[in-house]
């Protein structure tokens, strides 16, 4: 694997609230570890990309919307080990094309737009053999990223922060759960994760994390409350936040998941949800491209 990871900075968030609170707030800075395959998505490829050169894959395949960042990293890993790569885009083509679907195709990602119905069936045989039969071989890499290997990377991360820091909370947002999953298995019951669904209706995910899920783990739960009106959807109050964190410091925060999880954990902290004396660990999974 030809692209590295740029170890990142651990910031002390310093606010009247939380000092009131009696808690310590410290973001993970993981937006910074690396310039296009930044955040989350670095160790979700990290060992999918090492299996693909294992077993001689010449195409990586899969799927996002037209602002994913899963779409956005795979085309940038695909180039930098050079791989030729496919993103499978739901909905209709429109041009010219957004920032993040320029930059992939940039990167020599190949564009396959089908509906949104269509779109539905990805997981399905069918739907996956017509895909071989129009491409050929190819290693595929699910929506959002989330499978073993990818579990796996984000274990690893997170064994990684138990050496960084002292805390007590680790606090994530979530999209597809595999990220949240292999933190909960690299942190091993020993701190509490809390994660921050961007989904409306986000309950749904903690059957999705308990798939991945070593045996006996219970030390972690979801916040459903803190969408803001469901993925992706415009919020003045979000991009108002975004605003001030980056004024306040110079913290850049992303519309659709990493924004979300900081104003969940100031209003926990307003709610006493956290100990007094504890520390609150965020993680910045990246998604800046997403702006």
């Amino acid at each position: 694997m030809s692209y590295r990871y740029r170890k990142t900075p651990i910031e002390e968030i310093k606010e009247a609230r939380l000092e009131e609170a009696g808690v310590r707030l410290f973001i993970k800075r993981e937006d910074l570890n690396h310039p296009e395959i930044a955040g989350n998505k670095w160790w979700k490829l990290k060992y999918n990309i090492e299996e693909a050169l294992d077993f001689n894959c010449q195409t990586l395949l899969t799927f996002g919307g037209a602002y994913s960042n899963n779409i956005f990293a795979t085309a940038a890993a695909a180039y930098e080990n050079g791989f030729k790569s496919i993103g499978i885009i739901r909905g209709e083509e429109t041009l010219p094309l957004n920032s993040t679907l320029s930059f992939a195709k940039l990167r020599g990602m190949q564009l396959h737009y089908v509906s949104r119905d269509q779109y539905r069936h990805k997981t399905e045989g069918e739907f996956l053999e017509n895909l071989k039969k129009r491409f050929g071989h190819f290693y595929l890499i699910p929506e959002g990223g989330s499978n073993d290997l990818a579990v796996k990377g984000c274990a690893e991360f997170a064994k990684n922060l138990l050496s960084e820091i002292y805390f007590d909370y680790v606090c994530l947002p979530i999209g597809t759960g595999g990220t949240m999953a292999g933190i909960i298995n690299g942190m091993e019951d020993k701190k509490r994760v809390i994660g921050f669904s961007s989904l409306k209706g986000g309950t749904f995910l903690g059957d999705e994390i308990k798939k991945y899920l070593h045996a006996g783990l219970t030390n972690w739960e979801i916040k459903t409350d803190y969408h803001f009106g469901g993925y992706g959807k415009q919020s003045s109050e979000v991009d108002d936040f975004i605003i001030d964190q980056k004024l306040k410091y110079v913290l850049p925060l992303d519309k659709v998941y990493t924004a979300k999880m900081m104003m969940g954990i100031y209003e926990e902290v307003k709610k006493g949800s956290f100990k007094r004396g504890s520390t609150i660990l965020a993680i910045h999974t990246g998604g800046l491209q997403g702006n």
